[in-house]
């Protein structure tokens, strides 16, 4: 398990390396990792996973680096990927030779790559992001990082082993007008005085019932993009919508098998942000119990029919966390999608659209400064999530949105959704990371993997 002083140390000795060298592009044509030339002297990118996240992301990269490889299982989407990067490339004035992979380790075996992003399904994250690190690649990953808490542990121990440069894509840390981080620092300075009561509005999950089984698309490697999933048969029906139900592409969130729902896939912005605001983003919370409405019956926590989506479309979960603050991670509040704080002297919601309450009104006499941002957001200047991780791969520092408080917030979502998959109270103790007095429960602390693609790391 790793302590604070564990990662304090570790952030100390890639400090100390920072303030001994200029940034590696600048000083030297060599890979810090590898020992190859760099292209023009930036770094350079391969892309694993280019679906429909990827386009919000892949921009943002190519500000910062040049692309010269593309990977999805998806022959549409890996072909789409590697037109939008030679179109980024061609404007930049670079007529870049941009190859395609299916298999994402033979990308991670070119020595000229420096940085990946990852933006595939939720249950490829770790086991991808394990084995960049280890082939000396810097990572930006969308979150959420983990569908277990043992992933979480095991991607932690990689990075203090490897000591890349890790940015998790929970872009509410820098942007939305800074929405968000203004939140945070209003909590810290003690504008609502102490914290009593937080309600996290993350929205409801979509339903879907009797999708069929169908043939397996003649793009789709549908065995590798199962992972370590179980493998079981591709179903698939038109929607009416943008996409189709099916266990694939956008609509994994709703399967347990490859996401956890709502919970994870909006609780990572959400809870992420809540945990940093109380101070338990290097602990976690003491309890968690709720009630949650599925699409099907579960027994001992496990959906029992496979042709239906299976995470929870409604959920009310109260988290107790240190200082006798309760959390309430709900999917459907008065204030709608968002955070309401609610302290002994004032209450304030936050959301991508803005801030409101009597508190918010206050700052036009007492404003957050921008020097306030800049210390929340690790001595730099807060704005863009992907210029930060690019800017962080240069001096070596701690992204914004490190592994560490992503595992610790991350932690928080998984507890709560093995809490309503097995509809009772969960305790846990945050320095041992492990489940109380509930055996069965702690099971569900990792996942069976599929043989040929198991993490060999050891927690």
């Amino acid at each position: 398990m790793a302590t604070r002083s564990t990662r304090r140390d570790f952030l100390k000795s890639t400090a100390a390396l920072a303030g001994a060298t200029m940034p590696y592009w600048f000083t030297t044509t060599q890979n810090r990792a590898l020992g190859h030339s760099l292209v023009n002297g930036r770094p350079v990118l391969g892309c694993i996973g280019t679906g429909d996240r990827w386009h919000q992301v892949v921009g943002g990269a190519l500000n910062h680096s040049d692309g010269v490889a593309v990977c999805d299982v998806d022959r549409k989407h890996m072909e789409e990927g590697r037109d939008k990067v030679k179109d980024a490339m061609a404007k930049k004035g670079k007529d870049a030779q941009v190859e395609m992979y299916e298999d994402y380790r033979k990308l991670l075996d070119r020595k000229d790559i420096d940085v990946v992003t990852i933006v595939t399904p939720d249950h490829w994250h770790s086991k991808i992001s394990i084995d960049a690190m280890r082939a000396g690649k810097d990572v930006y990953c969308e979150k959420p990082l983990t569908l277990t808490i043992n992933e979480g542990k095991q991607i932690r121990k990689v990075l203090q082993e490897t000591k890349r440069v890790f940015q998790v894509g929970t872009q509410q840390r820098s942007e939305m007008n800074l929405n968000f981080l203004k939140a945070v620092s209003m909590i810290k300075q003690g504008r609502i005085g102490k914290v009593q009561k937080l309600i996290v509005d993350i929205g409801g999950a979509a339903a879907a019932n009797d999708i069929p089984v169908v043939d397996v698309p003649a793009e789709l490697n549908w065995e590798m993009w199962l992972g370590q999933a179980p493998m079981t048969e591709y179903r698939s029906r038109p929607s009416g919508g943008k996409y189709p139900h099916a266990r694939t592409h956008y609509e994994f969130r709703w399967w347990y098998e490859y996401s956890g729902g709502k919970m994870t896939d909006w609780g990572a912005h959400h809870v992420d942000i809540a945990s940093w605001a109380l101070g338990i983003d290097e602990t976690g919370p003491l309890s968690l119990e709720g009630t949650a409405e599925h699409p099907c019956e579960f027994k001992n926590g496990v959906p029992q029919k496979d042709d239906c989506y299976n995470a929870a479309t409604k959920f009310d979960v109260t988290v107790m966390c240190p200082g006798d603050v309760e959390m309430h991670i709900v999917s459907n509040s008065k204030d709608g999608n968002g955070i309401l704080f609610e302290g002994t002297e004032g209450r304030f919601h936050v959301s991508r659209g803005g801030m409101k309450g009597a508190p918010v009104e206050a700052l036009k006499d007492k404003p957050i400064t921008e020097e306030d941002l800049q210390k929340l957001y690790k001595g730099k200047k807060p704005g863009n999530h992907m210029g930060n991780f690019f800017e962080c791969v240069a001096d070596r520092t701690d992204p914004i949105s490190d592994v560490y408080s992503h595992h610790r917030a991350m932690t928080t979502c998984h507890l709560a959704n093995i809490a309503i998959r097995l509809g009772r109270k969960i305790n846990w103790d945050s320095k041992t990371e492990q489940i109380v007095g509930d055996e069965d429960a702690n099971k569900w602390l990792t996942r069976e993997q599929r043989k040929g693609y198991e993490i060999d790391v050891t927690v």
